[in-house]
């Protein structure tokens, strides 16, 4: 085979898994109603701000990175791309809608309900991601 059309079929490939990575992302991520008009019961103070980040820390910055800028060092691990949640689009969802994502996961996103069993802690990232905007 002549180097020539090696180096296009890799290039075709590398061009069709950007697309598919790019369709990924676009994916809607549906919220029940209920959760969608959910307000957060945990105070924003530092004290939760903290608590959250600590979280974060833990169980977040590995795919989303430190400041939720999807830039993770296990980011481009995933099949799916785990988002800049400084956007504007993203910070236009309502806390219940973060709640929901969190606890409930999909497809690379894990449920972490069991994993941070305690509500309010789980709603202390909530409060954390809101200090990522731009």
């Amino acid at each position: 085979m002549k180097p020539y059309v090696i180096i296009v079929a890799v290039l075709i490939g590398v061009i069709g898994a950007s697309f598919y990575k790019t369709f990924q992302e676009k994916k809607p991520w549906p919220v029940p109603d209920n959760y969608k008009t959910m307000k957060n019961p945990v105070a924003s103070n530092a004290e939760s701000i903290a608590d959250g980040k600590e979280l974060w820390g833990q169980h977040c910055k590995s795919c989303h990175g430190a400041k939720g800028m999807g830039d993770g060092p296990k980011a481009s691990q995933l099949k799916t791309e785990p988002g800049d949640f400084s956007k504007a689009d993203i910070q236009s969802q309502s806390d219940g809608s973060f709640f929901y994502k969190l606890s409930e996961g999909r497809e690379d996103m894990p449920s972490f309900k069991k994993k941070i069993a305690d509500a309010d802690e789980r709603w202390s990232i909530v409060n954390y991601m809101r200090t990522f905007k731009k």
